[in-house]
């Protein structure tokens, strides 16, 4: 597929994503997907280990917002800066909901397989995330 190609594809996976259609936006992953994480010596594979990172997610902000920034590609890999915003109506990585908003951005690469994703690189601004849910 052409960059342009993958990115719509990456576009269409975050739609699928804001609409809360977590197992149609499985579908757009790789049986094998690979999940690069920062702060984990070894990348996490396979479609369910995605979900169960998005779920999270929905669970501590379920009115999680995705808006796409910038978007491009080269080759088989597509860049994308995000604005997720939210508010924090439940327990987050063991912290109880504190229903404040919250806003935060992560810059991303993936890379595609055919017509399908197969890696992700991701580098979300977690510690100012952290920071919105536990300030005083």
């Amino acid at each position: 597929m052409t960059p342009e190609k993958n990115a719509d594809l990456l576009r269409r996976g975050f739609e699928l994503v804001q609409a809360g259609e977590l197992a149609a936006s499985a579908e757009l992953l790789t049986e094998d997907f690979i999940a690069n994480l920062p702060g984990l010596p070894e990348p996490l594979h396979g479609r369910e280990i995605w979900t169960l990172g998005v779920q999270a997610m929905w669970q501590g902000f379920p009115d999680l917002r995705i808006e796409i920034a910038d978007i491009f590609g080269a080759g088989d890999r597509v860049a994308v800066r995000l604005r997720f915003s939210g508010t924090h109506d439940g327990e987050f990585q063991g912290i109880p909901a504190t229903h404040r908003p919250v806003s935060f951005t992560s810059v991303e690469i993936y890379r595609f397989e055919g017509d399908r994703i197969a890696e992700e690189w991701v580098s979300p601004d977690m510690l100012g995330l952290m920071q919105q849910i536990t300030a005083a």
